[in-house]
């Protein structure tokens, strides 16, 4: 192995940006390439390139993929093969959906792009539903209810719960598809009623007993996140990524209704819909009020997880399925930016007893918090707290929502002292989440500092809350540690607590 090449690999892995694993998804819309980087179990996306080729533009009318489409694909495709040969990147999923499944000249195609190298593999509708359901149970552990994949040549549809997937099926209802059901003179007005039966007549006919069955609709795809992001500038919703948006049905109808009574161009040039997307957009809306009607959920949740992130879901071994999203992601950020997760786990469970994760939170929460907040203190002092609160709640993360969001940002600030929170958050969650998290900010800055993070200060220290107190142990070997600014971040914490505070000198500490 050469000097040059020792160090780039050395020099990537120690960015934390060396690029793993790519997937090529040849869509009836677009065709994307997407390089990743980092934990398997919450990718880092590293490259995100698409060619909006609409492959599945001709379909229904010619059954063919049309010959303009599949020139601008394979021009981007060959570009994409250029890419991750000069990236080294062998660990390569090119996977085909319905445009090339259902065309017939799809065989064709599939050759053109072995010949460049490329090893794509066509997926049935079936496969192409069960992928996305794992992208989504990757995301939301816990995920119960219909996965809804609206592509731009079909709509998967697929049960999960506890993990699992069931009634797996596809339906020719994508974006490029949606039109047909819209006939004239009625338009809309009658295409509610040809798509109900049309997702009638592919087995889902729930709205009888469905609201106790079907949980959550969890909307995968890129125009239900255009949507998503519409939904979220209209109510002035303070994130900017659509994952994990949640609306309860009464919200989400009257989304679909708006949507679906407006023209496209008055949706173009909104900030972050493309204009591609916005031409679906009412069309989708008629098709989400089918959906909403027919399987009756609990809540509508927007999900940026689905195929792709299902194809690398499904190749982790077991023990890292099973690991936390949050932390999993957390962790590797951190860690690029100087942040130990050991040091970190350390941190936190040293401030357990003054400030627990209690009514709000959760000790997850409060782990990723402090790996996050540790994070931040390697950035230089007079940017810190505005980009380390614009971690938490803009970077793409999984398993929180947006109250969790709130409190990491909270923790991040009251471990740098600012007390005074942004207004945003206030927005996402309660005065006595905000508050808790706020103490578990207080009492990892009363941590980190008393010595000056060092793995030593935290075996020869205790901190507990005793008879109406909150008490520092220090060891007699390490009274020397107890400062100025102890005593003040003692005092700050107290306040929160509404405890008084004394520092103990014992002989030595004992757990």
């Amino acid at each position: 192995m050469t000097y040059g090449k020792r160090r780039a690999e050395r020099d990537g892995a120690m960015a934390g940006v060396r690029p793993e694993r790519a997937i090529i998804d040849i869509g009836s819309n677009t065709v994307r390439l997407v390089v990743y980087g980092g934990t398997m179990r919450a990718p880092t996306v590293l490259l995100n390139e698409k060619v909006t080729a609409k492959l599945g533009r001709e379909i229904a009318a010619t059954g063919r993929l049309a010959d303009e489409a599949m020139a601008l694909a394979l021009r981007g495709l060959k570009r994409f093969a250029l890419l991750l040969s000069d990236l080294g990147i062998t660990d390569i999923d090119t996977v085909a959906t319905a445009a090339v499944r259902d065309a017939a000249n799809g065989p064709e195609f599939v050759e053109q792009l072995r010949a460049m190298g490329l090893d794509p593999r066509v997926i049935s509708g079936e496969e192409e539903a069960l992928l996305s359901a794992h992208g989504v149970i990757g995301a939301f552990p816990d995920a119960r209810g219909i996965v809804a994949d609206l592509g731009g040549g079909s709509l998967e549809l697929v049960r999960v719960g506890s993990g699992q997937t069931d009634c797996a099926s596809t339906l020719p209802l994508g974006t490029l598809r949606l039109p047909d059901h819209r006939k004239a003179p009625a338009g809309r007005a009658e295409m509610k009623k040809s798509l109900d039966k049309a997702i009638r007549k592919g087995g889902w006919d729930l709205s009888e007993n469905a609201a106790a069955e079907n949980g959550t609709l969890y909307l995968v795809g890129g125009t239900w996140r255009a949507m998503a992001v519409f939904a979220m500038a209209q109510r002035g919703y303070p994130l900017s990524d659509p994952h994990g948006f949640e609306i309860d049905p009464a919200a989400a109808f009257e989304l679909a209704e708006n949507l679906a009574a407006i023209e496209s161009d008055m949706i173009k040039g909104r900030e972050r819909i493309s204009s591609m997307r916005a031409e679906k957009l009412p069309d989708a809306a008629v098709l989400l009020q089918a959906l909403l009607a027919r399987l009756a959920p609990e809540k509508v949740v927007f999900s940026s997880w689905g195929l792709r992130e299902g194809l690398i879901y499904d190749r982790l071994p077991v023990y890292m399925r099973a690991q936390d999203p949050l932390l999993a992601g957390v962790a590797v950020f951190a860690s690029e930016r100087g942040s130990a997760p050991t040091l970190a786990t350390r941190m936190a469970a040293w401030t357990l007893d003054a400030a627990p994760a209690r009514e709000h939170g959760s000790e997850r929460l409060r782990l990723a918090a402090t790996m996050l907040a540790l994070g931040a203190m390697r950035i230089e002092p007079n940017i810190r707290l505005p980009q380390a609160i614009n971690w938490a709640l803009h970077k793409r993360w999984v398993g929180i929502d947006g109250t969790g969001r709130a409190m990491l940002a909270a923790a991040i600030a009251a471990n740098g002292n600012q007390l005074n929170l942004p207004s945003e958050l206030r927005a996402l969650a309660s005065d006595a989440a905000l508050e808790e998290a706020v103490r578990w900010g207080l009492a990892l800055r009363l941590a980190r500092r008393l010595g000056a993070q060092s793995r030593r200060s935290l075996e020869v220290s205790r901190l507990l809350i005793d008879d109406g107190f909150l008490v520092l142990q220090l060891a007699e070997s390490h009274a020397a540690l107890l400062g100025q600014p102890t005593e003040k971040d003692m005092k700050l914490l107290s306040g929160r607590l509404s405890l008084g505070w004394r520092v103990d000198i014992v002989p030595e500490i004992v757990l």
